[in-house]
């Protein structure tokens, strides 16, 4: 007769099989994490004085345990100092200028740095990319802070000088108005307004129109020979009626 086996006999061999196997036991088995100790120990001692340089860069447990490794090896521990501020700063600019040519933007830039003071061409970068976005932003503009605003305006407003010396070269005479002597004179084209409006609207370019003086002070227009060949609108107007 088969003696049949007990429940209790039945539960202890299948606790037996359920336990787990060493390979699954190792899966599950994890080291304990290196501590900043642990970390530090092996390193060399030129290492460690690079690590030291970041001090302030260190959590609290990073600097206890940098400092205990540089007491156990007998090494001159020194903290550094805190860092400086090298955070950016920022200046409250005015315009003082505003200019439409390149050129007259970058003399008066020159002129101004040349006395030690700061200052800043805005939209300098927008210009060149399209030379013709001059007109519709209004200009290039020359910029100061706000202590440097006094003395930028009186560089800038300096009188013109009548003549110019190079070095081994002949001197540079200041053009004038031969109406009035003035030195306040431009470089102007007629229908270059126009012209700049046609080639950006229709991407047609228009014939480029007559070159002249003109005079800022009496409004005076010449070409460049040795007596005026065409004055301003309303001196034409006066001078054609009977």
């Amino acid at each position: 007769m088969d003696a049949t086996p007990s429940p209790r006999s039945s539960l202890q061999r299948n606790k037996v099989l359920l336990l787990p196997s060493p390979r699954v036991a190792n899966f599950f088995h994890h080291d304990p994490d290196p501590t900043f100790a642990d970390i530090y120990r092996p390193m060399s001692e030129l290492e460690l004085q690079d690590l030291l340089a970041d001090w302030h860069s260190l959590v609290p447990e990073a600097r206890a345990a940098l400092a205990a490794e540089f007491a156990a090896r007998n090494l001159g521990f020194v903290e550094p100092p805190p860092p400086t501020d090298n955070s950016p700063q920022y200046r409250e600019l005015i315009t003082i200028r505003r200019y439409r040519d390149l050129s007259e933007a970058l003399v008066a830039r020159a002129v101004v740095e040349s006395a030690g003071i700061f200052c800043f061409l805005k939209d300098e970068n927008l210009v060149r990319l399209d030379w013709q976005v001059s007109n519709f932003i209004g200009g290039i503009r020359l910029q100061v802070g706000v202590a440097d605003v006094e003395a930028a305006t009186d560089l800038l407003s300096q009188p013109i000088p009548n003549e110019i010396s190079i070095p081994d070269q002949p001197g540079f005479m200041q053009p004038r108005c031969p109406r009035c002597t003035s030195t306040d004179i431009s470089w102007e084209r007629h229908g270059r307004k126009a012209a700049l409006a046609s080639l950006y609207l229709f991407s047609l370019p228009l014939p480029r129109g007559s070159e002249s003086w003109h005079c800022n002070s009496c409004d005076l227009r010449w070409i460049d020979d040795d007596e005026p060949a065409e004055t301003a609108s309303n001196d034409k107007t006066s001078d054609s009626q009977p």
